[in-house]
């Protein structure tokens, strides 16, 4: 082999290298995005709910015009935050036994919920103002609410196998009382602190059982 050829194949990546370039590449691609969520996500908690793609960019260190290759426009972004939003609370939730008595589980099932709520609350928050120009957070608060009611299913299956027709009705209400809205109004509205709005929607969803348990 000549020298111009063994060049040539000095200077040719081999597949492997090339495999180790791409996954850099997208290594690299990964943190940014995340770094982007992250600024997002921190701006708001901070009390900024209409971050601007400029404060975000200068919050995670990148240019404007990396934000904007990275995600092609708010909704996008939306959509990852939201995916974020959700690993959190994943991590935070801890299963309930339904085995456990009726009083049992409706205290611990609304201290997770008053938890779950508390660590979404500036998100949510930031998502009532931009929700009726925005599809995408519609579809994020539409996920919260199928895993609460996922959830309620699961953990409340007894008393709901004896509400009969009205099942579906059963588990609207406890998912209406324990979802975003009426918490904002327990601590937003009526100025509640946690406890006592945990304590209210604790005496809410005992309230919506026992008509059950008492049949």
């Amino acid at each position: 082999m000549g020298r111009a050829e063994a060049a040539g194949r000095a200077a040719t990546p081999t597949a492997a290298e090339a495999t180790g370039r791409v996954d850099g590449r997208t290594a690299r691609a990964e943190r940014t995005r995340a770094a982007i969520v992250e600024a997002h996500l921190a701006l708001i908690s901070e009390g900024d709910l209409r971050p601007t793609g400029e404060r975000i960019a200068e919050r995670a260190g990148i240019s404007l015009r990396t934000l904007w290759t990275n995600f092609k426009d708010m909704e996008t972004l939306f959509e990852a935050s939201g995916r974020e939003l959700l690993r959190q609370q994943d991590a935070a939730w801890r299963p309930i036994s339904p085995t456990l008595p009726l009083a049992k589980r409706v205290d611990a099932y609304c201290r997770q919920r008053a938890k779950l709520l508390q660590l979404i609350a500036p998100a949510a928050r930031a998502a009532q103002m931009r929700e009726p120009f925005s599809a995408q957070l519609r579809r994020n608060r539409l996920k919260h609410l199928a895993r609460v009611r996922d959830e309620v299913e699961e953990l409340f299956a007894t008393e709901l196998a004896r509400a009969g027709a009205g099942r579906d009705q059963l588990v609207h209400a406890v998912v209406a009382a324990s979802t975003w809205p009426a918490w904002s109004t327990l601590r937003d509205g009526l100025g509640l602190g946690v406890d006592a709005a945990r304590a209210v929607l604790t005496r809410t969803v005992e309230a919506l059982f026992r008509t059950v348990a008492e049949a």
